[in-house]
Parts: C-alpha cells; sequence; structure tokens
C-alpha cells in the first residue's frame, strides 16, 4: 500500500522530548515500512523519521506562543499536506489532527482518522458530520465516548527493544509527564512525603500552566525527597525509568492513552495509577502495577512494590503493547477500509506516475503545489 500518514505540524517526528503522537506516528511509519508499504510522512522540517517525509514548514513551533498563529499554521499544513497526498495518488490517508478531518473531503483514497485527545462534544459533532472517514480510538474507554459509525479501538505500542531493561535494585519513584494539574503531579509528590521514597520528576512545563509549577510543585522541589530533572529526552527518559521502583500515575482526567505507563513497563517499572481514562486496559493489577482508588492507597502500594517484579512487567507490555502487533492492527484496518470503498490495493512499493522524486529519509524542500 501506499500511505500518507499526516502528523501534526508543530513538533518533529519523532519528538525530541515531549511527543506522544508524534512518537506513535514515528513508529507505525517506520514498522509499515518495514512491512513492505510505501509511507509517505507529512509533518515538520526537523523530522528524522526513517521512511519517506515531506514538510510544509521547515521547524518545529512548540509550544505554540499564538493561538491564532498556532491554528492557521494547522490549516496551511493539513491543506497542503491532503492535497500533496492527493497528487501522490496514495491509497489511504492518515490523519491525526481534528484540523485536517473537514479538509478529507476533498481526498480521493479513503481516510483513516486516530483520536489523541480528551472527549469534546464540538470535535465529536466535527467527526459524526464526516462519516466518510473512518475513525480509530487509543481505548476502548475513548471509543465508549463516542458515537460515530465506524469507529473501532487500537492501542499504541511501542518498539520494546528501544527501553533498557534491568532486573536489579531501584531507588526512587517517577512521574514523568507535562507538569499540569490533569496530571495530578501534585499527587505524586504527596505520595512521595507520606511514605519518604524520594520522587525524581520530568516533564514539560507549558506556559499555561506556570502558574501551577510556582505556586504548587516549585516551593516541594528540594533536590533531596523531590527532584525536577527537566523536561525528557529520549535518553532522560529512559535512564529515569531504568532505575525508578514505580511510575507514578495520578492522573485527574480521562486519559485517552497514557503511552507513558507502556514506556515505563518495558523499561521494568510497575505502574502506580488512578483508575481514570485508559488506565484499566493498559495496567495489569499484581502483574504490571496497581490500580489504586486514591492517593492514599497509592503511597500503600508503594511500599510494596517487591511483589511485582520487573520482568514480569517487560514481559507484559511485550505481549501487549509492541509496535509489530499495533501495525498490524493498522495494516488490517486500512485493508478492510480498501476492501470496503472497492479500492484496489498496490503493491508494496509500486511507483505511480506522481511518485515522489526524494529518496526515503530525505528532507525534501517541499511547497504548495
Amino acid at each position: 500500500m501506499r500511505i500518507a500518514i499526516v502528523a501534526p505540524p508543530f513538533i518533529a517526528v519523532p519528538p525530541p522530548a515531549y511527543g506522544g503522537t508524534e512518537l506513535f506516528i514515528a513508529q507505525l511509519a517506520e514498522t509499515l515500512t518495514a512491512r513492505g508499504h510505501h509511507v509517505i510522512v507529512y509533518a515538520n522540517g526537523q523530522s528524522r523519521v526513517r521512511c519517506e517525509v515531506r514538510w510544509l514548514f521547515a521547524e518545529s513551533a512548540w509550544p505554540p506562543l499564538q493561538m491564532a498563529e498556532a491554528n492557521l499554521r494547522n490549516i496551511h499544513h493539513c491543506a497542503w499536506a491532503l492535497s500533496d497526498a492527493n497528487l501522490a495518488e496514495v491509497d489511504i490517508v492518515h490523519t491525526n489532527d481534528p484540523g485536517a478531518v473537514p479538509m478529507t473531503r476533498f481526498v480521493h483514497a479513503p481516510v483513516v482518522h486516530t483520536l489523541h485527545h480528551v472527549h469534546e462534544p464540538s470535535i465529536s459533532e466535527l467527526y459524526g458530520a464526516h462519516s466518510r472517514v473512518s475513525y480509530v480510538a487509543i481505548s476502548d474507554r475513548q471509543r465508549e465516548q463516542e458515537s460515530m459509525p465506524h469507529i473501532q479501538t487500537i492501542h499504541h505500542g511501542i518498539r520494546v527493544a528501544d527501553y533498557p531493561f534491568k532486573d536489579g535494585r531501584r531507588s526512587y519513584l517517577a512521574f514523568l509527564g507535562r507538569i499540569a494539574p490533569v496530571k495530578g503531579v501534585h499527587h505524586a509528590i504527596t505520595v512521595a512525603q507520606r511514605t519518604g521514597i524520594p520522587l525524581k520528576m520530568a516533564g514539560e512545563i507549558q506556559p499555561a500552566f506556570r502558574d501551577y509549577w510556582e505556586c504548587e510543585i516549585r516551593p516541594h522541589v528540594d533536590g533531596r525527597l523531590i527532584e525536577y530533572i527537566g523536561e525528557a529526552t529520549p535518553n532522560v527518559k529512559n535512564d529515569l525509568l531504568l532505575d525508578a521502583l514505580a511510575l507514578l500515575f495520578p492522573i485527574e482526567w480521562e486519559e485517552p492513552f497514557g503511552l507513558v505507563m507502556v514506556e515505563a513497563m518495558a523499561c521494568g517499572a510497575p505502574v502506580l495509577a488512578l483508575p481514570r481514562g485508559s488506565v484499566r486496559e493498559v495496567v495489569r493489577d499484581g502483574v504490571s502495577g496497581w490500580i489504586c482508588r486514591n492517593v492514599e492507597e497509592m503511597a500503600n502500594r508503594a511500599r510494596d512494590l517487591p511483589s511485582i517484579s520487573p520482568t514480569s512487567c517487560r514481559e507484559y507490555v511485550t505481549r501487549r503493547f509492541s509496535v509489530e502487533h499495533m501495525a498490524e492492527r493498522y495494516e488490517r484496518a486500512f485493508q478492510n477500509v480498501l476492501k470496503e470503498r472497492g479500492r484496489r490495493t498496490l503493491p508494496p512499493g509500486r511507483p505511480t506516475r506522481a511518485a515522489s522524486r526524494v529518496a526515503q529519509g530525505a528532507l525534501p524542500n517541499n511547497r504548495p503545489r
């Protein structure tokens, strides 16, 4: 198949630090390419995903400083990407931002759209108005809140080999994610204070949550019991999780998936989570972590972590959340959509008259046509 994957234009694919959606796109694109498909990723010019990349904007722009400017950038990027995908004669277009959905009415190929966000009635109304699109939820909990007729669940997966593992001594609790109220960073601090177990935190402090950081988080950071190590690059993230007793995931919102839970388990760190969003689908009690009713139970579980071995966490992720399993399900979803639409699937790698003149992995200076 010739597959166009349209990423948002703000963060490189794969991301240098923050960017769960961009990490998902990179690993899906590379795995589908390895399975013999011709994948074109529409992202920004700083992207280094190992397949063909096309871009309109040369540089990343995250976090956005002006929302109006960011919205215009996204509209421009999506319109150009879908127009270019038409000219490239792809078999399937895979979009990953709600802003692209209204423009899919101008796309000849069938469209599959993955939801990466919490339920928003206005966005769901937009999706409902575009029933030609086939939708993918990233958790059953997310799917249950939507009413589109063509929607299925495909959990995220990771390339497990990219995550280091050891079965030795671990010494602290970890928090990894945006420093934002919905992520429950303040609860993670409470767990550390109640147990006396050191907490290391890593994550992006976005401008919108600067006051939260200054008023509720920073006063507790003493460099001993509570430590903030900055934004997490892939290497920082892996090092943090490799020596963690557990990842704390005390969310206060309906997390659509929570890729960091899978990443922690891959490194052998069990997850202690509150039961919101996708948590019950990702964490298995007593095998890969504990689902806790409240912060008090989370603190109690933190004292009893030796009952879960790092090996069981790693094996659980390998069975349930590998990138190969995820890619197989997307491949099947794409093929089913093509079959339903009566389109003929091109053999992997077959050129078309509009095929790219750029070698895979290059970063062409594409401009709107």
